[in-house]
């Protein structure tokens, strides 16, 4: 079981931020990403976001209710992956028990789950760079949309209450190091932002 435990927060200088990263943590390369998220399809004339069950989720009961944020497919260069999470914030840190698999044929994949009563909800695109310090997973990313953001992340084995407590200090640990205040948390998710801003439009 993986456990994927992360903060996310705002940036303001990514300069500086990569001069910080540069001091302690390795470059492992840059990222394009595209993510499409599909939800179980709501009644005509409901965003699928506004839906009952976990919180900015669209999940209600049913075929979507342990899908957390939905099916996400992943697209990077060549390759699709497919994600799914159960998801929980806690005093702004994420703790998702997520699941993933490769597939071949993103776009019948995508057909399968259209005949299984999902529809696409909502893009991401998201491009930046990794970095890496031992077990923490440091990315700088423009969220299309949104502005660019710092993620730092854990892979932990399990969700009990002390281990999340302990990666939670290791997470603050390096935002501290690379200078982006802690009031510069954001808790939410990105589908949430994203879906308030194609609501404000």
């Amino acid at each position: 079981m993986a456990i994927e435990i992360e903060l996310k927060a705002w940036v303001e200088d990514a300069d500086a931020v990569r001069r910080a990263l540069a001091l302690f943590a390795v470059k492992e390369g840059e990222f394009d990403k595209d993510d499409a998220y599909w939800l179980p399809a709501p009644p005509a004339g409901t965003d699928a976001g506004t839906l009952t069950g976990v919180p900015g989720s669209g999940m209600g009961t049913g075929l979507g209710s342990g899908l957390g944020s939905g099916v996400r497919i992943r697209r990077e260069g060549a390759k699709a992956v497919v994600n799914y999470k159960r998801k929980e914030v806690r005093a702004g840190i994420e703790v998702n028990d997520e699941r993933e698999f490769e597939v071949s044929d993103a776009p019948a994949f995508e057909g399968l789950l259209g005949r299984l009563g999902l529809a696409l909800d909502i893009r991401k695109r998201k491009r930046g760079e990794a970095w890496r310090d031992g077990e923490v997973l440091i990315e700088l990313a423009d969220i299309e949309g949104l502005g660019l953001f710092v993620e730092i992340e854990i892979l932990a084995g399990s969700d009990a209450a002390a281990v999340v407590q302990a990666v939670r200090t290791r997470l603050l640990t390096v935002l501290d190091r690379i200078g982006v205040a802690r009031e510069r948390i954001e808790s939410r998710y990105y589908t949430e932002m994203l879906r308030e801003s194609r609501r404000s439009r």
